[in-house]
């Protein structure tokens, strides 16, 4: 007789809610040191874009040990392999928490991200073996990925909380106090035994994963770093460059050739995935424009962290509607076409809304409700699209599609990222001469702007030739505030055109092929 997962003695809501408490500061690790990108910054002492990068190292490591981090999971006790990433994991918030070196910042970063996937792939196992029916595994599914896509503005308003009432340092202390919990009461209520066949640690593949993980960090410091450094005018960009030209052809050439391949080629060979996985790119791009509006509101209303991650707790609401219908949509076996469209009609509204809402006085509470439109939309796409992606293979390669998948899921929110740090570069150059054409001392516009300031100065006390001096500044801090604004509509009348091709691209497509949803054999990979 197998002796059972979990103790006899322990209810079926601690089970669950176990796993629930241990998840969420995993899900929350991911975007923590981002959420407040100046206060990381200033810790550090780099640059606002170096933080950028270090959530490209962390899902750099995700993606890349995916492979061996299977194999860990299969060779030791699933309880074992649990504590051994739990203790790690605090262990490098411990490190961070006493040191403020960049590259040590960064190593742990990677190290995160690979002992969170351990941790992750444990809970998403346990979840999966308490679901036995497709219609429970969908409903474990859509809460998984409903979790995913709100885990941002939570911790958004963790973080900003937790930095305003103590200090930065203290977003260590808290990562390890949210993980204590839930990790004791599993580690409490669960027995040390095997979920999967053992297969000895014998022909690890370590050079494909070096080879991988390299690939991923170069793309993102390219993508990331290109813009701001000229791009190849910079001998940093022509050496990663170089490098990726060398890494890909050695990488595709070993994956051939291996009897067992760390990232099997073949799920490419499938139409349906490569839908799928061409699909994830301006998903991702569309939800990663979000973080514009949480800029403007920050920026040009003057909104402090706190209230700012209050007011995205309202996107929190679009997505836990639209993650039940979606998956009530997938048991009655809708078209995927029209769930996409859905959704994409969702983020296109909210795109096109943002973009007469834009204006340097507004009421916060005009955003409510278009923050649950962007929501309905991610939460509509996110869980049937990545189920249909993975599910587009045999399940016998179902693995590396779900590898493959992590790493268009890399690619859009790189390109994300990558795309609104060089829109507002260009933008702000491209608004900011016809700023300085237009605001000169000969416009009546500026001198009246700039008397204005002076009086409204003088009339609190402040001497006339300070507030001069104060006012001038004022008035350049309108020109930012205007450029902000430019640089926010510009990027998103580009994301609803892009939108449009991408529906029309869906609706247009000349049929998807039949393609079995089965959720008995599968389970969700967390990045």
């Amino acid at each position: 007789m197998h002796k059972p997962l979990f103790k006899p003695w322990v209810p079926e809501w601690l089970i669950r809610g176990s796993i629930g408490l241990m998840m969420l500061p995993l899900l929350a690790l991911f975007g923590l040191f981002t959420s407040n990108i100046s206060a990381t910054a200033g810790y550090y002492g780099i640059e606002p874009i170096d933080v950028q990068y270090s959530t490209i190292v962390y899902y750099a490591a995700l993606a890349s040990f995916y492979s061996l981090e299977q194999r860990f999971f299969n060779y030791l006790p699933t309880k074992q392999y649990f504590i051994i990433n739990v203790v790690l994991l605090m262990a490098t918030c411990y490190v961070c928490y006493y040191t403020r070196s960049p590259f040590v910042f960064f190593l742990t970063r990677f190290l995160q991200g690979i002992f969170t996937g351990g941790i992750n792939s444990v809970c998403i196992t346990l979840i999966f073996r308490r679901l036995s029916d497709e219609r429970s595994r969908e409903v474990g599914y859509s809460v998984f990925y409903g979790l995913l896509v709100i885990s941002s503005p939570l911790v958004m308003f963790t973080a900003s909380l937790i930095i305003e009432y103590f200090d930065y340092q203290a977003l260590y202390k808290a990562m390890i106090y949210m993980v204590l919990p839930g990790s004791i009461l599993l580690m409490g209520i669960m027995n040390n035994i095997r979920l999967g066949r053992r297969f000895p640690l014998y022909q690890l593949d370590w050079a494909s994963f070096i080879y991988y993980a390299c690939f991923l960090c170069l793309f993102g410091y390219v993508l990331i770093y290109g813009q701001t450094n000229y791009w190849l005018e910079n001998f940093h960009i022509w050496t990663c460059i170089g490098a990726l030209l060398l890494i890909i052809p050695l990488f595709v050439i070993r994956q051939v050739n291996l009897k067992r391949p760390f990232l099997n080629l073949a799920v490419f060979k499938y139409s349906n995935f490569r839908i799928g996985a061409f699909l994830l790119i301006p998903f991702y791009i569309c939800r990663g424009s979000l973080n514009i509006t949480s800029n403007y509101f920050e920026a040009v209303l003057g909104m402090d962290p706190i209230h700012v991650s209050e007011l995205m707790l309202a996107n929190m609401i679009g997505v836990a509607v639209s993650v039940l219908v979606s998956s009530r949509l997938i048991l009655l076996k809708k078209p995927m076409r029209m769930i996409w469209l859905s959704g994409f009609g969702f983020l296109l509204l909210f795109h096109g809304w943002m973009y007469f809402l834009f204006s340097t006085e507004a009421d916060a509470s005009t955003f409510i409700l278009p923050l649950i439109v962007q929501g309905l939309g991610a939460g509509t796409i996110m869980t049937p699209l990545i189920i249909f992606t993975v599910s587009s293979v045999p399940a016998v390669i179902g693995s590396s599609a779900s590898m493959a998948g992590i790493l268009f899921r890399f690619t859009g929110f790189t390109l994300s990222m990558a795309m609104i740090t060089s829109f507002q570069l260009f933008s702000k150059s491209t608004h900011q001469e016809d700023f300085r054409n237009q605001v000169t001392l000969l416009s009546t516009v500026a001198t009246d702007r700039l008397a204005g300031y002076q009086h409204q100065m003088e009339s609190h006390g402040i001497p006339r030739d300070q507030a001069a001096k104060m006012a001038t500044g004022l008035l350049h801090k309108a020109v930012e505030k205007q450029m902000l604004l430019r640089y926010a509509m510009d990027y998103y009348a580009w994301i609803c055109w892009g939108i449009l091709f991408v529906m029309l691209l869906i609706a247009l497509y000349p049929y998807f092929s039949h393609t079995v949803l089965n959720l008995k054999t599968r389970q969700p990979e967390p990045y």
